[in-house]
């Protein structure tokens, strides 16, 4: 197996008995990049010179003989709509194409000063709208299983470059999935922590209420140990949550006995593949069979969560992409302007994809005059009452399960003609963001040799019993035996 395969844990353990070096992983990360980068398009930036330079660094640290953080010389991608200082951050749009952060996001700084090794900028759905990574200005990411299917978004290029080894870990972030999905697609593991676990600032906004910042990984262990290293209270983000931050990691080696699962109801029915539906319920079966027990319960407003969703999310898009005119920064369209109005039109529709246009249009129409009471404010609403389900089922379980998505990976181009079909791939997931639950993609298995993801929903700020819970399940699936 090569260096860029291994999980963060091995090649940390590798690197403190001075058995291989950053520097050499870093090597294997972008000899693996120049030979799939071509055909997977995982990244929208690779920053080759400056990781060899952090890798060197990293191994001084080491040679230094003095206690180091986990991640030191671990390299790791992030998603292009996380600042970082220097280095273009395009959120996959024309309008950004040439936009250079002077500072770093604080996730990105974070991690930084873990000692990571950042790879690059990967390829996602533009500003985050999509669920497919096909929307981005720079062409889409394929899925490194099956380079015919998409690998799912909007942090597409993030999972994709974990699966192909392309780096070890990745920095997503999840609106309404947009980290689960592509973890489930391409057969690796996503955590969306609570909203408000980890900071926004340098986050570019999509939706502010929803949007949070997430780990991607090869195992639930990856994604802790990246969670530890992001996670934590930020004065500079006004919706950062100031509590304490456990050692995620400690958890991972609880037992799960005694452990109640709900099964919502609502989340089995006619839509979902068959496939998908037996791979869940096997891994339901296992977690049983280790001392597990299931509760059936309801999430009733579970079907007007993707409409509640689409309603909020396209009207704080409509407000946060207001800022970009052509003025302040970014793409200003080069044609001879008679006003100024007119070149904000000119310099937005040239420099925003369809689909961004299309969700700026939806926000706009349901917080214009007349109509806010009728759509914003009542998906407000409705989303109060998917929180309320969420806080009643959590009064009889310790996490619940569900599928990620409602059908295996499909084929570039599949859905990008048919937008309703596009948002309903997201179904089991935009409920965890109206809630601002924390959530979690594990491998369960294919469907035709096509990955299939297991969702775990945590209580507020419960990242512990997720991720214990998901670890478990890859521990005891395993080494299960046939028929159990």
């Amino acid at each position: 197996m090569e260096l860029c395969d291994q999980s963060v844990s091995q090649l940390a353990q590798m690197l403190r008995k001075g058995e291989v070096s950053a520097r050499q992983i870093t090597e294997s990360v972008l000899k693996r990049i120049d030979e799939k980068e071509q055909l997977i398009h995982a990244y929208i930036t690779v920053t080759r010179e400056r990781a060899l330079e952090q890798a060197d660094l990293a191994d001084r640290r080491f040679a230094r003989g003095k206690r180091v953080p986990l991640l030191n010389g671990i390299p790791i991608a992030v998603k292009d709509n996380l600042c970082t200082k220097g280095i273009p951050t395009t959120c996959g749009s024309r309008i950004l194409e040439n936009y250079i952060p002077p500072y770093d996001a604080t996730a990105v700084k974070r991690v930084l000063n873990s000692g990571a090794v950042l790879i690059g900028k990967t390829n996602m759905d533009e500003f985050a709208m999509g669920s497919s990574t096909e929307t981005s200005a720079f062409g889409p990411t394929r899925n490194p299983i099956d380079p015919r299917r998409v690998p799912g978004g909007s942090s597409g290029g993030s999972a994709a470059a974990v699966q192909a080894g392309e780096t070890v870990l990745a920095i997503g972030s999840d609106t309404g999935g947009s980290i689960r999905q592509p973890a489930a697609y391409c057969g690796v593991v996503g955590i969306k922590p609570t909203y408000g676990r980890v900071s926004r600032y340098g986050l570019v906004s999509y939706a502010s209420s929803l949007d949070q910042v997430g780990a991607i990984g090869r195992s639930v262990e990856d994604c802790a140990l990246l969670l530890n290293a992001i996670c934590g209270h930020d004065r500079l983000d006004s919706t950062s949550a100031d509590i304490r931050k456990p050692d995620f990691r400690r958890f991972l080696k609880k037992d799960i006995k005694g452990i109640r699962i709900g099964l919502p109801k609502e989340y089995f029915i006619e839509g979902l593949d068959q496939g998908i539906k037996n791979q869940v319920y096997q891994a339901v079966a296992l977690l049983e069979h280790n001392g597990a027990r299931t509760v059936e319960i309801s999430l009733p407003h579970t079907r007007y969560a993707v409409s509640a969703y689409y309603l909020i999310a396209t009207a704080e898009a409509s407000s946060n992409l207001a800022r970009y005119d052509g003025v302040k920064y970014g793409l200003r369209s080069d044609q001879e302007h008679a006003d100024t109005v007119y070149m904000y039109e000119m310099t937005r529709s040239k420099g925003f994809g369809l689909e961004v246009k299309r969700r700026i249009m939806l926000g706009s129409y349901v917080l214009s005059a007349g109509y806010y009471d009728a759509y914003y404010l009542k998906a407000q609403k409705v989303r109060a009452l998917i929180k309320e389900d969420f806080d009643r089922a959590f009064e009889s379980v310790d996490c619940i399960i569900t599928p990620v998505s409602p059908c295996p990976p499909f084929e570039l181009g599949e859905k990008v003609q048919e937008p309703l079909q596009m948002y309903l791939v997201d179904i089991y997931t935009v409920s965890l963001n109206l809630s601002g639950l924390p959530g979690m993609s594990v491998g369960c298995g294919t469907v035709d040799g096509l990955p299939v993801g297991l969702q775990i929903i945590g209580r507020p700020f419960d990242e512990e019993t997720v991720l214990r819970v998901g670890h478990a399940y890859e521990e005891i699936s395993r080494n299960a035996q046939p028929g159990i």
